[in-house]
């Protein structure tokens, strides 16, 4: 994906890219790559020929790409010398954060990780360790963190800021149900017959209610309660309800 990513990007340059490693190690390709994705003008030589100049030229590069991605040493995944020792492994991570940068919407494959095994000499013997390392981003890990941030902060909020959570909750409910011509106030009372409940549900999920299922205007607790049962029953079979409510 890299590569053809580079390739593509490069195309009217006329360079082509074979191996990540073989390819990228003396900075002319990254040099091209950032100077037509970022319109970097990096005040080094094109061509490199020596070990020596190789070096400098990668460290003004990287040196670049630190401060654009705004990334201290401590953040970065690559160096210099890993780069010039055709690493593979701080190769990709370099590219794909020059990628998500610079080309934010372009689709990365998620979750791709490697099992990397470092062998240390100690006195001993070899001491070996493994360890997985992603590449790409975790999609599961990010989605799962980016509900919990929004419940903790949710849930966390002290009892003066329950106000607030009310006006997050009805503007949500609002800019949906408001599709079907309703307005939702105050969400004690107009969620109490389940009405709302389940229209809320069936513009969320997509999906038409038949009016037959439920009572659109309940006239008693029993119809009330019939609907608010109909939510719960919909909400488990969609795998949204994972502990018990309380109906009544």
């Amino acid at each position: 994906f890299l590569t053809e990513w580079i390739n593509r990007t490069l195309k009217e340059e006329h360079i082509v890219v074979k191996s990540l490693e073989e390819d990228l190690f003396d900075g002319l390709v990254l040099h091209h790559l950032l100077e037509n994705l970022g319109s970097l003008k990096l005040d080094v030589d094109k061509i490199a020929l020596t070990e020596k100049k190789q070096r400098q030229k990668l460290s003004v590069i990287l040196e670049a790409v630190a401060k654009c991605l705004q990334l201290e040493g401590s953040q970065l995944k690559w160096s210099v010398e890993s780069i010039l020792a055709k690493d593979l492994l701080s190769t990709l991570h370099l590219l794909v954060a020059i990628a998500k940068h610079f080309e934010p919407t372009l689709a990365l494959p998620p979750n791709v990780r490697v099992e990397t095994i470092t062998i240390e000499t100690t006195s001993r013997g070899l001491k070996t360790s493994n360890a997985v390392e992603y590449i790409t981003e975790n999609k599961e890990n990010i989605e799962a963190q980016s509900k919990d941030d929004a419940f903790d902060e949710l849930f966390s909020c002290a009892p003066d800021k329950l106000d607030a959570v009310k006006k997050a909750l009805l503007k949500f409910v609002d800019q949906h149900v408001g599709k079907l011509g309703l307005n939702v106030k105050d969400i004690e009372s107009q969620f109490s017959d389940g009405v709302i409940l389940l229209l809320l549900i069936g513009q969320l999920e997509g999906f038409f209610l038949n009016l037959r299922n439920f009572f659109l205007t309940p006239a008693s607790t029993m119809e009330m309660l019939h609907n608010v049962n109909l939510a719960m029953e919909l909400m488990a079979d969609g795998g949204l309800l994972n502990f018990p409510v309380n109906s009544e």
